[in-house]
């Protein structure tokens, strides 16, 4: 029973993932970088790759490839498709994506600080961390569940 559960938490993540990059993360005002009023992973990437693209391509691989590389992983050992001596691997990438969801939040941390303008924080950061946070879970669980 627990198998399918597992398997069902990743399978939506291959859904949610997605919906969570699109989602707005935050609300800003008068920052010099991203002249938006809701900024996504999306959009702030849309940003990055303009000014900085060496910082685009690090969060490019921490806020999307990351995570949902590390879901596609799991999903195929979870149907017996990939060698259990892939977790350990898998469980590495999903831990940068847990990066990305940092730096967000130092980022907002540091501008209100700062002052520079105003920044309220949206679903689409929830969203995202909670699917961080549940892939980490699942990785976690599935050496437990899915013996090889």
């Amino acid at each position: 029973m627990m198998q399918n559960i597992l398997r069902s938490a990743n399978l939506a993540l291959l859904i949610l993932f997605p919906i969570a990059w699109f989602a707005p993360l935050m609300r800003a005002g008068l920052l010099p970088l991203f002249g938006l009023s809701e900024i996504s992973v999306v959009t702030g990437l849309q940003s990055l790759w303009g000014s900085d693209v060496a910082l685009a391509l690090l969060v490019t691989a921490f806020a999307l490839f990351a995570p949902y590389l590390k879901t596609i992983g799991l999903t195929l050992l979870h149907f017996n498709l990939a060698s259990h001596k892939l977790l350990p691997a898998l469980s590495w990438i999903g831990k940068l994506a847990m990066a990305d969801v940092f730096l967000i939040a130092l980022y907002i941390v540091v501008t209100k600080g700062v002052g520079i303008g105003k920044i309220e924080t949206m679903w689409g950061l929830y969203l995202f961390t909670a699917c961080i946070l549940a892939s980490i879970l699942i990785s976690a669980l599935t050496p437990r569940f899915f013996k090889a």
